[in-house]
């Protein structure tokens, strides 16, 4: 088994095609089929299922590329602090909830590294995704909250998944919402002014459990509610329907633009999770790359000065 047939696993389960696979890899299909297969002649296991409609992961299969991807990680995070180079472009992913500050620390790391050395990937999805992402390889951080709400499960599943949890700073409720909106110049909101307008959440999946909500205090009752899938779309809904999402209050002018604005939200004094712990997620006794080192002083970076700038409002 060498890295070389690793890296050609990996890259047919991701594009799920031996004919796409080997254009990617530069290399012609019989080579590629002959290299899986005496890779799992060795193993002793079947790693994908071959059909007309392409190939898909076993059972073993999924369990190995895990495996894979993170012996992948390692290599390539040995390469870039002791390696003299080369010209395959490095790779760095991280998944997200829907954090204006996750993607904009990110652009600010890609633009001090530049794309020619590296490929770069965000994901702004599902709080399961981002923890299946981390778990699987496919991204080598998460960012997420946790509450004392979300924590005790959350924290189950991570555990379960070997993962740990790095906290960044803690945050209080605001309401966030359309500058135009009728609330938006109140010095604070509570749930009775909220009654009139509908309450926006991102969409977790129909499986999915309330502890996965990436807004806060998402177990009140809520009188009119809608879900999104997408930050876009529920940028449109807080404008077209006066909409309102509870969140950190930490967020981007740059990115989002400055028609938006956090309120300070008062919760009952009895209301569980009113407080979020921002943090991010990565597989236990895991060395960061340097670029994800990077990444995390950034996001660092950026939440202190952004807490900083706005104490007292």
């Amino acid at each position: 088994m060498t890295i070389q047939q690793l890296r050609y696993a990996v890259t047919i389960s991701e594009l799920g095609s031996l004919n796409k696979a080997s254009e990617v890899l530069y290399i012609a299909q019989p080579s590629l089929t002959s290299s899986m297969q005496e890779l799992e002649k060795e193993l002793g296991i079947t790693i994908f299922s071959r059909s007309g409609r392409g190939v898909t992961l076993t059972n073993d299969g999924v369990e190995f590329i895990r495996y894979a991807r993170e012996v992948l990680h390692q290599y390539d995070a040995l390469l870039e602090k002791f390696g003299k180079g080369g010209t395959r472009k490095k790779k760095f992913g991280i998944s997200t909830q829907h954090y204006s500050f996750a993607v904009k620390s990110f652009v600010e790391m890609v633009r001090q590294f530049g794309t020619e050395e590296y490929e770069f990937a965000i994901r702004e999805t599902r709080t399961r995704d981002v923890i299946d992402d981390v778990f699987t390889g496919k991204s080598e951080l998460g960012i997420l909250y946790l509450s004392d709400f979300n924590r005790k499960p959350l924290e189950k599943l991570l555990h379960a998944n070997q993962l740990e949890f790095h906290p960044l700073t803690q945050c209080e409720a605001y309401v966030y919402l359309w500058r135009g909106h009728p609330l938006a110049k109140k010095p604070v909101i509570r749930f009775d002014d909220l009654d009139p307008y509908p309450c926006l959440s991102f969409e977790q999946g129909d499986s999915s459990s309330f502890y996965y909500a990436e807004e806060i205090l998402s177990t009140a009752d809520y009188p009119r509610t809608i879900k999104a899938t997408d930050r876009a779309t529920m940028l449109n809904l807080m404008v077209g329907l006066s909409g309102y999402t509870l969140c950190s209050g930490v967020i981007s002018e740059e990115l989002n633009g400055s028609d938006y604005i956090a309120v300070p939200f008062e919760a009952d004094d009895g209301a569980v999770g009113k407080r979020m712990e921002i943090g991010y997620i990565t597989k236990k006794n895991l060395i960061l790359s340097g670029i994800a080192q990077h990444y995390v002083q950034e996001l660092d970076r950026y939440l202190r000065q952004y807490q900083e700038t706005h104490k007292g409002e």
